[in-house]
């Protein structure tokens, strides 16, 4: 896993072995933030990425200088090795082991600029997960959820609903709080 841009370009992670966990693609990830560099000014973001996995997403972040990052996954391989990397490399990232929809219950509201989400592919109820971060109102005003999905996950009727984008394999559902179509 290679950091994009920023302050850790070019800096290798090695993936880990012990990990369930499906990594963002560098093709889906460098497009990915393209998009948000024309939406948003990273270095004002507090983020929070959810079935974070290895960290590559967060990394990225903190590599172009994200405010905060708090990533949450339910592995404990997950969490340990976001943390010894975040500390190899001096990176201020914040992770909680925790099941990311009790993790969701439990923020309070107006937490996050951006809250980026990857659960498994096949997880059951991926649908819900935009509901109930709506519902928690856990993103401050004018705040950006992205959800990583596979193909047959299909959020266009979802409220605050904004895009969709396709990478091989990969696929972006962009939301934005307070926002029209």
């Amino acid at each position: 896993m290679r950091i994009i841009s920023g302050k850790y370009k070019s800096i290798y992670i090695p993936n880990n072995k012990n990990i369930k966990a499906r990594p963002t693609t560098s093709t889906a990830k460098e497009a990915l933030f393209n998009i948000l560099e024309n939406r948003v000014l990273i270095s004002e973001l507090d983020v929070l990425d959810l079935f974070s996995g290895t960290g590559s997403i967060a990394f990225e972040f903190i590599s172009r200088g994200a405010q905060s990052v708090v990533c949450v996954d339910k592995q404990a391989n997950s969490v340990k090795f976001i943390n010894l990397n975040a500390k190899k490399l001096s990176m201020n990232i914040k992770t909680v082991k925790a099941n990311a929809w009790k993790f969701i219950e439990k923020t309070k509201e107006n937490s996050y600029d951006l809250i980026f989400a990857d659960p498994p592919y096949n997880l059951e109820n991926i649908n819900q997960i935009p509901l109930l971060i709506f519902e928690k109102r856990i993103l401050k005003k004018n705040g950006w959820l992205i959800m990583e999905h596979g193909k047959d996950v299909n959020f266009e009727e979802t409220s605050n609903f904004i895009e969709r984008r396709t990478y091989s394999s990969v696929n972006f559902s962009f939301f934005k709080l307070n926002s029209e179509k």
